[in-house]
């Protein structure tokens, strides 16, 4: 696996570099946003780690730019900011997870692991419902000639409501799903995610709909 990490403190971007290269991974670093965007642009990674405060553009600047372009490789940011709208912002703009500073080791590697576990369990092929289609191999999301691409997760929880339209499905199984049993995920990043997920939906005229069922969780259903 390659990841590419940016982030502005050295010390901390030294540390990275060593925490990931002892566990077999191959890591480039930058320290900047202009240079996260040329090194990302390549698409030649399995994951990027990106601070949102970087010298030049910032790393949800960075992330919107490359998710324009199509490029759909997972995303991690590392923030010191714990406020839930700026936590909104990042995944709004395409992150599949985020982690605040400061944080352990352990839950660092965990967290990039199961941002990464979509990428190992990878299947090629189509999700369709009610005319729209999901593509698997490009996390595209069509209704006749209009196209959005999902981040990773967004590909996540769209790709399980697909399997089961109709189907209510808790926020806790989204979880242990798709961040594992023992993660320790907040609900409100199932609720930025679907948001996303909807205005993509609009964008297009898709003619689904994600409903919230009060106190059971979210259902996809079909609009007549």
């Amino acid at each position: 696996m390659r990841i590419l990490i940016a982030e502005d403190d050295k010390e901390l971007l030294k540390s990275l570099l060593f925490i990931f290269e002892s566990k077999h991974y191959i890591v480039d670093g930058v320290s900047n946003g202009n240079d996260a965007f040329d090194y990302a642009v390549t698409d030649e990674y399995d994951g990027l780690i990106f601070d949102i405060m970087m010298p030049g553009m910032d790393g949800v600047s960075v992330l919107k730019k490359l998710r324009q372009m199509g490029i759909t490789t997972p995303a991690l940011f590392l923030t010191a900011k714990t406020e839930t709208y700026q936590k909104v912002e990042g995944l709004d703009a395409g992150a599949d997870d985020y982690l605040p500073k400061p944080f352990s080791t352990a839950e660092l590697l965990a967290r990039v692991r199961a941002m990464l576990r979509r990428k190992d369990n990878f299947t090629p092929d189509l999700l369709t419902y009610n005319d729209t289609v999901l593509n698997r191999s490009t996390y595209e999301f069509s209704y006749k000639r209009q196209t959005q691409v999902f981040s990773g997760k967004e590909f996540q929880l769209m790709e399980m409501m697909l399997q089961a339209p109709g189907v209510i499905i808790r926020s806790e199984q989204f979880i242990t799903h798709i961040w594992g049993w023992d993660a320790n995920v907040d609900i409100s990043v199932i609720w930025a995610h679907i948001s996303n997920i909807r205005k993509k939906l609009e964008a297009i005229d898709a003619p689904i709909r994600i409903r919230y069922i009060r106190g059971a969780g979210y259902v996809l259903e079909a609009e007549t």
